[in-house]
């Protein structure tokens, strides 16, 4: 018995090994044919699966492109992908369900082919499964180049003195109206800029905490006008297209030593720097840095809170010579020796200056990069230059040198005060322009001009005046761009029909002056323009940053310069035609214009 039983658990274990090898044969018979796992069959159309992730869920719909700038009529083709879980993706455009938030503006087919309609900004959407996709489009305007021929147009407003404001000091009424009437005469000129006075001798023709109100205002240094002189003159300006220039005499403390200055004046600040010249001027001393970082702070403090266009000294540096007086800065010469300098008198003298006006224009470029800066010299850089020239040279007598500041880049332009008639040999007009010019290719030359001797003699007629205007536009390819006249007097009377002249033979198109250099690369964004009948509506995306519209007509298939209209003007009318309207910034950059057909 105990033999039987062993042999018949000897045949059942055979038995099941067998059937276990027989049962794992037959199922990868089975299975021969079937080169794909059976979990892939739900993935057929996930050609980038991966994970094999059996029915892999829809995560998002991407669409394609994602932004889109059409002009009118144009057309894009956009596709909807869809993205699984597994990273998956698949192509899902024409399975989409697309829509258009406003087909007024671009519409959408049932294959994600977008038809640009008008301008403006609208969303596609693609729907799968509840699944939204998007892409922006927007549709451009019509949109175009023009340009026009830029001058700088401006004439110096005096205050010292009250040579060209105010008459008197009489009532707040009547010096805002003397400023008005300045200011509508430069525009009814075609003017567009002016250089106005704002610190004649160390004091402020607007509110300061650094220096003390000017007498000129009222008859006392100190005494509050009872109103802001510089805020009016610019928001005024403003409104006609006229640039405001802030014009500042850094040495110069006081013209009459019989003048009691109050104590936050320069010269009681830094009372051992303040020096008697001449009969009756009181100097600052160059070479002092708490002068030199006081009219640093002066001119920043005006740059910063007032919206001025420019930044301007004239030709007051060290002081011109005057008999019997030699100017006392020897101790402060023998302090730069001891500390270890190594410049002559002459050349210390000049860096002092170079640093006040390299400082000065950093900051302004750093902080406000779209106001100009720019200094209105002698005429004279050095005598026999060009060969011919005779008379002072302001580099060895006022120790100023703008030949260098022009070409360091430090300032935006120079405008030498050429104040001779195109006769003069030792000091002849075309000559020296000229050779201002020459100096630099990426800076300006506005040639000043000394219009206050109209009359004086036989050289000083209209027809000067004309010729110098006209040197200096032939003279535009080397960047002599403008003019500034000296004084506004003659333009507001209109002595011997001189501003008749400028309006009628050089200004009768209106012009931008030339592009602020340090801001020349910021290319605003176009306006938005609509138009109703013959009323246009502009508008910006950042208006804070536009300084006027510049409009331009259709003459002949060729854009000619219609107008400017200043930037809080954003609507207006225009006749009937084809118009392109450019953003101008505040550095005097347009933009591309958008045409517009007025019906």
């Amino acid at each position: 018995m105990k033999m039987r039983a062993n042999w018949w658990i000897l045949v059942m274990t055979v038995a099941l090994a067998t059937a276990a090898c027989d049962d794992g044969a037959s199922s990868k018979k089975n299975n021969a044919n079937n080169t794909n796992n059976t979990n892939n069959t739900n993935n057929a159309n996930n050609s980038n699966n991966t994970n094999n992730v059996v029915n892999p869920a829809l995560v998002r719909v991407e669409v394609t492109p994602a932004t889109s700038a059409l002009q009118a009529q144009e057309t894009v083709a956009l596709t909807a992908t869809g993205v699984y879980e597994d990273d998956s993706t698949s192509d899902l455009t024409a399975s989409a369900d697309w829509s258009s938030t406003d087909p007024a503006v671009a519409s959408v087919d049932a294959s994600g082919l977008v038809t640009a309609v008008a301008v403006g900004t609208a969303t596609i959407t693609a729907t799968v499964d509840g699944l939204d996709g998007t892409a922006d489009v927007e549709v451009l305007p019509e949109l175009a180049d023009p340009a026009h021929d830029r001058e700088f147009r401006a004439a110096w407003v005096a205050t010292a003195w009250g040579i060209n404001f105010p008459s008197s000091t009489s009532s707040v009424s009547a010096q805002q109206a003397e400023l008005v009437d300045i200011l509508d005469a430069l525009a009814e000129n075609g003017f567009n800029a002016v250089v106005f006075q704002v610190r004649p001798e160390g004091d402020a023709f607007y509110v300061s905490t650094l220096e003390p109100w000017s007498r000129f205002l009222t008859g006392t240094m100190g005494q509050d006008p009872g109103w802001d002189p510089l805020d009016y003159l610019v928001t005024e300006a403003h409104a006609r297209n006229i640039e405001v220039h802030a014009w500042f005499n850094p040495y110069r403390a006081l013209v009459s030593r019989t003048v009691t200055a109050p104590s936050n004046h320069v010269s009681r600040r830094f009372p051992e720097y303040a020096y008697p010249w001449g009969s009756s001027l009181l100097w600052m001393d160059p070479g002092a840095v708490e002068v030199r970082d006081h009219i640093i702070d002066v001119v920043m403090d005006v740059a910063l809170r007032y919206d001025v266009d420019g930044v301007h000294f004239d030709d007051y540096f060290y002081p011109w010579p005057t008999e019997g007086y030699t100017f006392p800065d020897e101790p402060l010469y023998q302090a730069y020796l001891s500390g270890g300098g190594a410049m002559t008198k002459a050349d210390w003298r000049r860096d002092n200056v170079n640093q006040m006006i390299r400082l000065i224009g950093e900051e302004l470029a750093a902080t406000r990069p779209h106001v100009r800066f720019g200094v209105g010299p002698f005429g004279i850089w050095k005598a026999g230059e060009p060969p011919g020239v005779t008379g002072t040279s302001q580099y060895d007598v006022l120790f100023s040198d703008p030949k260098k500041w022009i070409q360091e880049g430090w300032v935006d332009y120079i405008a030498p005060q050429l104040y001779w008639p195109t006769t003069s040999s030792g000091q002849p007009y075309q000559p020296l322009l000229t050779w201002w010019a020459g100096l630099t290719d990426d800076r300006y030359i506005f040639a000043g001009n000394a219009l206050y001797r109209l009359g004086d003699n036989a050289s000083w007629t209209v027809d000067e005046f004309r010729q110098q205007v006209q040197i200096g536009r032939d003279l535009r390819p080397q960047l002599a761009m403008g003019n500034v006249f000296y004084h506004v007097d003659n333009i507001l009377t209109d002595r011997s029909g001189v501003a008749s002249m400028l309006r009628d033979e050089f200004y009768a198109l209106p012009a931008l002056t030339p592009p602020v250099v340090a801001a020349v690369g910021e290319v605003p964004g176009w306006p938005r323009v609509t138009v109703d009948g013959t009323q246009v509506t502009v508008t910006h995306d950042d208006p804070a940053a536009v300084r006027a519209w510049v409009v331009y007509t259709d003459v002949g298939g060729a854009w000619g310069i219609h107008r400017v209209v200043p930037a809080a003007e954003t609507s207006f009318t225009l006749t009937p035609g084809r118009w392109a309207i450019c953003a101008a910034s505040l550095g005097n950059v347009e933009s591309r214009a958008v045409v517009v057909t007025v019906e």
